[in-house]
């Protein structure tokens, strides 16, 4: 995490009051953008089965992805059958919408996509254009529902359901938007969302993320037991939660490497770890596997949504028409 970046959860600075100017153009292209989309002064794409987008208002680190892997497989167990899309920030993929598929490495697919697939194995697309994503979908795969990962500001994509994830420890950051702080919108966008969901609460409407074992990041296998003491290598919005995890379980820290979100790593950044234990989450190892070392290993964490999050989402497919029975 940059200088800039640690400012946004601090108190308001000399930095941050710098970059307000800016942060009011970056409020006024948005509103403007989003005013047009609601004037019908862009056109707004309708797909002919459910959207659900499951997004923020910040940028990075508020467990969207563990919600995602979890809402698909919920979504399964009603009957539905449920394709993936997503932007696939950092991905370069040979080409247009792309389909993520067994041979699909993290560099073409992005790791988020990436990761979902290899957990879910149901249809994942990626591209920025969504509607050529969700038609080339539509052909192939016959989806009942779709579900979004990111895109909650994608005003072109109608949408049956937003879910907005808010993490419950850094919640807004200072409150202002980007740069001189880490939101996209307002939080008055909230007022405007089908669901907000609080990662880290396990009363309200929100969810756990719970330690699931560790894993070898070379072959994916599970280990019964890791190295004692060990360097923490991330790639996240919020390493410091993963670090306490690894703390938690008992494993000592030798040193921390922090890399920017979607880091798309190389075995030259491991060189200083040299022969120690290294310890990763599960959306850094998927990039990790083609170098990994017997002595890396990948914590791996499930959403655990409260009872308050599974009824209110029941309440709301049911509502939009989307499930009907069962709830």
């Amino acid at each position: 995490m940059n200088r800039l970046e640690r400012s946004w959860y601090q108190p308001l600075g000399l930095l941050n009051i710098l970059l307000l100017p800016l942060s009011g153009l970056f409020w006024l292209l948005s509103s403007l953008r989003r005013a047009m989309f609601k004037l019908g002064l862009k056109r707004v794409y309708k797909a002919s089965v459910p959207v659900i987008i499951v997004g923020n208002i910040g940028i990075g680190g508020n467990g969207k992805t563990p919600f995602v892997l979890w809402l698909v497989p919920y979504l399964e167990s009603l009957g539905l059958k449920v394709a993936v899309i997503s932007r696939g920030y950092g991905a370069k993929p040979p080409s247009l919408p792309y389909r993520v598929t067994d041979s699909s490495s993290a560099a073409e697919a992005g790791d988020e996509p990436l990761l979902i697939y290899k957990r879910l194995g149901c249809p994942v697309m990626i591209g920025g254009d969504r509607q050529a994503s969700i038609e080339m979908l539509m052909r192939e795969d016959k989806p009942d529902i779709i579900v979004s990962d990111d895109g909650l500001q994608h005003y072109q994509l109608a949408r049956n359901i937003e879910i907005c994830i808010v993490d419950a420890q850094r919640r807004f950051g200072n409150g202002l938007l980007l740069p001189a702080g880490p939101l996209r919108e307002t939080p008055g966008r909230l007022k405007y969302t089908d669901l907000v969901v609080y990662n880290g609460e396990s009363d309200g409407v929100g969810y756990e993320l719970v330690r699931n074992g560790y894993f070898c990041v070379k072959d994916n296998q599970a280990v019964a037991q890791t190295a004692g003491q060990g360097v923490a290598v991330s790639a996240i919005g919020n390493p410091q939660r993963f670090e306490q995890s690894l703390r938690s379980d008992g494993i000592e820290l030798t040193a921390t490497l922090h890399f920017a979100d979607h880091h798309a790593y190389s075995a030259a950044d491991f060189a200083t770890c040299e022969d120690q234990a290294v310890f990763m989450t599960e959306k850094d190892a998927v990039k990790c596997q083609s170098f990994g070392k017997e002595n890396w290993y990948y914590l791996k964490v499930e959403a655990q949504p409260s009872a308050a999050l599974t009824q209110q989402l029941n309440s709301l497919l049911k509502q939009k028409g989307i499930v009907n029975h069962g709830l």
